[in-house]
């Protein structure tokens, strides 16, 4: 018998079904490799995964290429469902190295068995499957593109996403695909929210009478209006809601469906290298404005209005004249390396800190007063902020401290324990599975009620409102399965820790970018209390850790 390890993939984006999709790439694999005396052993299935992301940077994928280098790994060759889904570019040029280096067969149905590294038209044949892949993603970007701009121009339809402040969503009827409306999914639109709606037109107003926008939040505030995260706080659950902030009054003044018509492509997707000295690492999808010219309008008015369009056209003239307004903002020439970036919080309000560099020297900071009125009477510093320099040898020595003796046993009795228990992610899941189950008998019901003669129009609005629970609760299933992180045995840890060598060393000779990796495989969080000017260091490792020392530990 020869022992397989299964490599497969699938993505959310084009509403793809994780389970079904493994299962069909699954029987594809066993129908190649069963004649043969083959049998898949373990699986590395990575769901919600795009295809243009290399096999480095998806989870299971990566766990792959790391147990190549393990001799007791537990299989003797792999095999895949299907290329297009593998390898995307020049993916398989880039990974099938590894491959031949370690004397692992990779098995392909298309090839009829094992991958020759010597034969030409394997390697052709491979490389093709990469380029098709490649350009099926983006005949999908193109035809979807095409369409919503269609949509949005032509009918005006609501393509999706929360309702801007003022409004709420409304059905519209049976969605006009008759497949979604078959699943009783319904049109959306937008309809006035009576109670944000006339705080909309006095921000307008407001601006227009020359307040500045950090005094329209004071204002809000003062009057105890909530502010959009604390009107919706589903819209923005990372929020605290207790004041108006000058980027959410900032967004009101910019957003031109308050005009009553429909406006699509004011931001659009920029795929940019991670990394330009290391093209392999792929890309990494990037928000940006798209000036106004570039919008598209619908031809008509498909919602109420709250602002004309005499007035939103003379709030832009005076936000462009002040030299901020959507769409104008620069792309920074450089991209200046925050070796903490993203890990850094406020001890006072728990928001992340900001890397700034002032004179050469780095900074993370919270300006939170500057960005959030305080007519409320919140208590927070001015400006807090903690130094780079001072920071992180600090953290490097903690990290030596509790990775290496005689502190290491302490720490990897913590770490098995804190993977004991069950973690927010699986709780959730299970909380998601719970709902999509009951989703799915409710919705067995209607559809029963439905043959027996129930009134349509009833059926039909209990039938929307639980297919919208269950569209939720399989967004939150597929964000807690993307969050999962397979649990390590106390052996595992050690070796792992084990592996790294001097870290010290590795550390002090890294490159930002290099420790950011390290860092954030370490799921580090560092929380500055600038009361007591001390830090509290959280860390979590995982089985992407490994890899990133690698890298780190090659660069030196």
């Amino acid at each position: 018998m020869i022992r397989f390890a299964f490599e497969g993939r699938c993505s959310t984006e084009d509403q793809q079904d994780p389970e079904s999709s493994r299962a069909w790439q699954i029987t594809r694999a066993k129908a190649l490799i069963e004649p043969h005396g083959g049998q898949i052993v373990t699986e590395y299935f990575d769901a919600g995964q795009s295809r243009s992301i290399p096999w480095q940077r998806r989870p299971m994928a990566n766990a792959l290429l790391q147990d190549l280098k393990d001799p007791h790994r537990g299989f003797e060759a792999v095999v895949i469902g299907e290329p297009q889904r593998a390898f995307y570019g020049n993916q398989f040029g880039l990974v099938f190295p590894l491959f031949s280096h370690y004397r692992v067969p990779l098995w392909v149905p298309e090839v009829g068995g094992p991958i020759d590294p010597n034969n030409e038209a394997h390697d052709l044949i491979m490389s093709v499957f990469g380029g098709m892949s490649k350009g099926e993603r983006n005949r999908v970007k193109v035809r979807v593109r095409a369409a919503m701009a269609a949509q949005a121009k032509v009918e005006g339809r609501f393509l999706g996403g929360r309702p801007p402040y003022g409004y709420r969503l409304i059905d519209l009827g049976p969605h006009p695909n008759p497949s979604k409306a078959a699943d009783g999914r319904q049109l959306h639109g937008l309809a006035l929210d009576e109670v944000a709606a006339p705080v909309v037109v006095r921000i307008f107003t407001e601006f227009l009478l020359g307040r500045g926008i950090f005094a329209i939040a004071e204002r809000l505030t003062r009057d105890s209006i909530p502010s959009p995260s604390a009107h919706d706080p589903a819209r923005n659950t990372h929020r605290s809601g207790k004041a108006w902030s000058k980027g959410a009054v900032r967004a009101i003044l910019t957003n031109p469906r308050y005009t009553g018509r429909q406006v699509w492509n004011r931001q659009r997707k920029d795929e940019v290298l991670l990394d330009v000295e290391d093209v392999g690492l792929g890309h990494t999808t990037k928000l940006r404005w798209n000036p106004p010219d570039k919008w598209i309008w619908s031809e008509e008015t498909v919602h109420p209005e709250i602002i004309d369009i005499e007035t939103f056209t003379q709030v832009q003239e005076l936000l462009a004249g002040r030299g901020r307004g959507t769409g104008d903002q620069k792309t920074p020439r450089t991209r200046q390396p925050y070796a903490l970036r993203g890990a850094v919080h406020c001890g006072v309000c728990e928001r992340k800190m900001q890397g700034h560099t002032a004179r050469g020297v780095t900074y993370y900071r919270c300006r939170y007063p500057q960005e959030y009125a305080l007519a409320n009477t919140i208590a927070h510093p001015g400006n807090v902020y903690v130094r780079e320099d001072i920071l992180v040898p600090a953290l490097d020595k903690w990290l030596a401290d509790t990775l290496t003796p005689p502190r290491l046993a302490e720490t990897l009795d913590a770490m098995a324990a804190a993977q004991a228990s069950p973690s927010i992610d699986d709780l959730a899941a299970q909380r998601a599975r719970q709902t999509i189950e009951a989703s799915n008998a409710k919705l067995t019901k209607y559809r029963a009620a439905l043959d027996t003669g129930a009134d349509p129009a009833i059926v039909t609005g209990w039938i929307a409102e639980v297919q919208a629970e269950k569209t939720a609760a399989e967004r939150d299933l597929r964000e807690a399965r993307e969050n999962h992180v397979r649990q390590l045995t106390r052996d595992e840890i050690s070796s792992m820790v084990e592996s790294l060598g001097d870290i010290v060393s590795a550390l002090a000779e890294a490159e930002p970018a290099e420790k950011t990796d390290l860092y954030h495989s370490l799921q580090l969080r560092l929380t500055y209390h600038p009361a007591t000017n001390t830090v509290r260091a959280d860390m979590k490792i995982d089985t992407s850790y490994r890899g990133v020392m690698d890298r780190v530990r090659g660069g030196t």
